[in-house]
């Protein structure tokens, strides 16, 4: 007894009905072609996700069932197993059916819905409780979705309803270590059921999520069977005979800095690409971040489509004048010099007298990044290119950033990359074509904003402070507890306060890409008005 399923990675869009039915059914032609008899999607692949509050909305609901029977009218010869939402009266389901020659054979709803991390599903869904077996050519398919696996209970009621192989369609966002994590928790319910398991999984980006695919078939051994890659769309098909899977394309996971990189290329390349923008604008300072951003944006995007400006002061050094032109030469991005000393004088003039008397402070530093922010969005208005900034999660964390001035922008690429990540995935991306001048990766990073500055004047080094934030904001654990590790404790201080007041400056900050299991974004919701102290 052979069954032949495909797997359906796609890169679906939220809200767009007509382009993720045309690509399911493309997917579901070369599926046949290849002789499957069924085509596994991902999870609400036909609506998009998350699509958050658009569940709120009749007209949303009503499309998408409209569109669904569409979707059943353009299939042939291959039965596809596709995730929607379903309305009935007034629940709403996260449902995943069966359609077979034009018509709705089965359909399921998925019983865990998560509201952890970047999850908020109790929101706009109502729990289902029964268990779904479709039978396909002799062989008895129990359906599960993403977080039903994620737990024990909705597996076993498919191998107590008789199942013999687990489908499960999945919207699996990326953080990294996520892919070893989802083979480990389907090594344990296949040690409870014995189930062997197939996992589709949506590849794209989605605001600040990404999906990275990496879908995969593994037998009632947990071996792996079936591997596809990460961060792009693909289509496999997995041969079951007798109920077991036989081996199939196996990609190897990249290492990670390869994995996080790709994460960051998809998630700008689908965010521009979705929403419309012609391309991205990039403020250059001939700093290790803004060198990242634009390696990654020229990945993404093409080189046509990135402009670097570089907007000199007077504390601007001379190498990171030659190493941003050296840098922009490498890649073939257009690139503006835009000096912004006659806007500092003017600035300084129009407020010499409310400054009377007062000296010099962070409050002229702040004035050059935002004359930069105010140039930069000038040149986004007039051309429609998306302003990409440049500050990363140690910056983010401590409000080591200036509002209206470098968080100026609409997409924060390296928002949760950490510092000593942004030096480790700029040396890996050297490894690839040489495109960061080495001075600008070896330099001490600095924000010149005044006479010999460098960011270690007002913060500790970042591998200390890198591993402090990741201890209290990714880990929950206490200052205590970060101190037992060995970290002095005025450091432990220091960048706990940073910290907590600047959830302002964060609450004001561009949506930006997610790669931790905890970024400053959906899954970080702290009070800006806060008077808890943590206790030392």
């Amino acid at each position: 007894m052979s069954l032949k399923i495909a797997i359906a990675q796609i890169n679906a869009t939220v809200g767009d009905f007509a382009g993720n039915t045309a690509r399911i059914v493309d997917f579901a032609e070369r599926a046949r072609a290849q002789g499957a008899d069924l085509l596994l999607t991902p999870e609400l692949a036909l609506c998009g996700y998350p699509p958050e509050d658009l569940l709120l909305r009749d007209d949303f609901c009503a499309a998408c069932e409209r569109e669904l029977d569409l979707l059943a009218g353009r299939l042939q010869g291959i039965a596809v197993l596709v995730g929607h939402p379903e309305k009935r009266g007034e629940r709403c389901y996260n449902a995943a059916t069966l359609l077979s020659d034009g018509v709705r054979v089965a359909t399921y709803y998925k019983q865990r819905l998560p509201s952890y991390e970047v999850f908020d599903e109790e929101r706009y869904f109502d729990s289902g409780e029964a268990p779904c077996v479709l039978t396909l050519k002799g062989v008895r398919c129990g359906v599960n979705i993403c977080a039903d696996v994620w737990e024990a209970g909705a597996a076993d009621l498919a191998r107590e309803a008789g199942a013999e192989v687990l489908l499960v369609l999945n919207a699996s966002p990326y953080h990294i270590g996520k892919q070893e994590r989802r083979t480990e928790v389907l090594r344990q319910r296949i040690a409870s059921t014995g189930l062997p398991v197939v996992y589709a999984n949506l590849a794209g980006g989605q605001d600040e999520l990404v999906f990275d695919g990496g879908s995969f078939v593994l037998d009632s051994h947990g071996t792996v069977c079936c591997q596809l890659p990460q961060f792009e769309e693909a289509l496999a098909v997995v041969d079951f005979v007798d109920g077991q899977p036989q081996p199939g394309m196996i990609v190897p996971a990249p290492g990670l800095e390869a994995e996080v990189y790709q994460a960051l290329v998809l998630g700008v390349r689908d965010y521009l690409g979705k929403n419309g923008f012609p391309g991205a604008i990039i403020g250059l300072s001939g700093g290790i971040d803004s060198a990242l951003t634009l390696c990654i944006a020229v990945d993404a995007l093409g080189a046509d489509k990135v402009r670097a400006v570089m907007m000199p002061s007077p504390y601007t050094a001379d190498l990171s004048l030659t190493e941003s032109r050296e840098m922009v030469r490498l890649l073939g991005v257009k690139y503006d010099e835009i000096a912004i000393e006659p806007a500092m004088k003017t600035l300084a003039a129009m407020l010499e007298t409310q400054f009377a008397g007062l000296p010099a402070d962070t409050t002229e530093e702040n004035l050059q990044a935002r004359i930069r922010g105010m140039i930069l969005m000038a040149i986004s208005n007039k051309t429609g290119s998306l302003v990409l900034t440049t500050g990363n999660k140690s910056e983010m964390a401590v409000g080591y950033c200036t509002l209206y001035g470098d968080m100026a922008g609409g997409f924060a690429v390296i928002k949760d990359i950490a510092k000593t990540l942004v030096y480790r995935l700029s040396r890996w991306r050297n490894t690839r074509s040489y495109a960061i001048p080495e001075r600008i990766i070896s330099r001490p990073p600095s924000a010149e904003l005044k006479p010999d500055q460098t960011d270690q004047d007002s913060l500790p080094p970042y591998e200390v402070l890198d591993a402090i934030v990741e201890a209290y904001m990714e880990k929950d654990l206490s200052p205590r507890a970060i101190i037992a590790r060995g970290y002095a404790e005025a450091d432990v201080r220091r960048v706990v306060h940073l910290l907590k007041i600047s959830e302002y400056k964060r609450r004001q900050a561009p949506v930006g890409i997610r790669v931790t299991q905890r970024g400053f974004g959906k899954d970080w919701r702290y009070p800006i008005t806060n008077r808890y102290r943590d206790p030392y």
